[in-house]
């Protein structure tokens, strides 16, 4: 019976990138800032090589094993660019009926006059992601993937139209580009 070896996959890390794996914390840090995340499974190792950080798992892997090694790759792309190049996306404002007004305050997005409604709609900033508003434009980014999405869709669940015909009212804030 031929017994099976096991897999390996290797992250090149780029020069201005130090990423520190200790406990099954990795820990990357570059020049927009620094990013940890516990990344743990007893069948997947993971050791910082010279020039990448290599996974691995032994003992005939089966699925699951291999599912998390390209989880865990996945998350230690996603934070390598994020401390090297930030995450940005840009949303626009588009209303027809109401003139709908954006603001930052604090950490929150107000949504102003949103088909009419006399109090304003607030959306969750979370921590470590900007907002900035531009008349129409509305500019979010980070480092961290995840928390830049989150904000986002947060953005855009609080301009939900509720309790009209939404082929009519197609008013809100929309995300229009997912940028590096």
């Amino acid at each position: 019976m031929e017994k099976k070896t096991g897999i390996k996959k290797e992250v090149a890390i780029p020069e201005n990138v130090t990423i520190t794996i200790t406990d099954g914390n990795v820990t990357v840090t570059g020049e927009k800032g620094t990013l940890t995340r516990q990344l743990v499974h007893p069948k997947v190792n993971m050791k910082v090589e010279k020039e990448n950080v290599e996974i691995t798992c032994v003992n005939s892997p089966k699925r699951r094993e291999k599912a998390f090694i390209g989880t865990f790759t996945a998350h230690i792309k996603n934070m390598i660019k994020g401390v090297s190049e930030g995450y940005e996306y840009k949303m626009k404002t588009v209303f027809s009926h109401f003139p709908i007004k954006t603001s930052v305050e604090g950490q929150r997005f107000v949504i102003q006059n949103f088909l009419g409604e006399r109090s304003p709609r607030k959306a969750v900033i979370l921590e470590g992601v900007d907002v900035t508003v531009d008349g129409e434009n509305v500019t979010v980014s980070g480092i961290n993937k995840e928390l830049v999405g989150q904000t986002v869709a947060n953005i855009e669940r609080a301009t939900k139209v509720k309790h009209r015909d939404i082929r009519v009212f197609q008013d809100g804030v929309y995300m229009i580009s997912k940028g590096g």
